[in-house]
């Protein structure tokens, strides 16, 4: 077996458990603006917490194994494919959201959060966006030059 179709099947696999956390987090953060009650509160607190802190090995793995398919394919691949310097910084752009994730989880917990269930319904779209445009360029590759 190749070691480019492990690499690409686990990049693969860790972006999906990622994102699986990456797209529920910010609906939690949704019904946790919503709340009036204490006890939720607490219970959003530890589910938030919980959550992002399972998907960050994930976020890190995906990296990982990114990395390595880009090592294994070459530096002359790498230099020609302008289609994968798009997605990178759509990717540089998702570990951003990922940092700002963890903002929000300290505003909550320390009972700071200033932002309202539409603004986190709103946010909550953001990583859709983007992963809709990683696969379109990894898909499309080579019509993007």
């Amino acid at each position: 077996m190749s070691l480019i179709l492990l690499y690409k099947a686990l990049h693969v696999f860790f972006m999906v458990a990622w994102f699986a956390g990456i797209f529920y987090l910010p609906r939690l953060f949704v019904y946790h603006a919503e709340t009036r009650s204490d006890d939720c509160n607490q219970t959003f607190k530890v589910m938030e917490r919980r959550l992002l802190f399972f998907v960050t090995p994930f976020a890190v793995l995906t990296l990982v194994f990114g990395l390595l398919l880009i090592a294994a394919y070459g530096k002359a691949w790498f230099v020609a494919s302008g289609w994968l310097h798009l997605k990178l910084v759509l990717v540089l752009l998702l570990y951003g959201y990922h940092g700002w994730c963890f903002k929000l989880l300290a505003d909550f917990k320390h009972d700071r959060n200033r932002h309202s269930p539409r603004f986190y319904r709103v946010f909550n779209e953001l990583p859709v966006l983007l992963l809709l445009a990683i696969i379109l360029l990894a898909t499309l590759k080579p019509l993007i030059r």
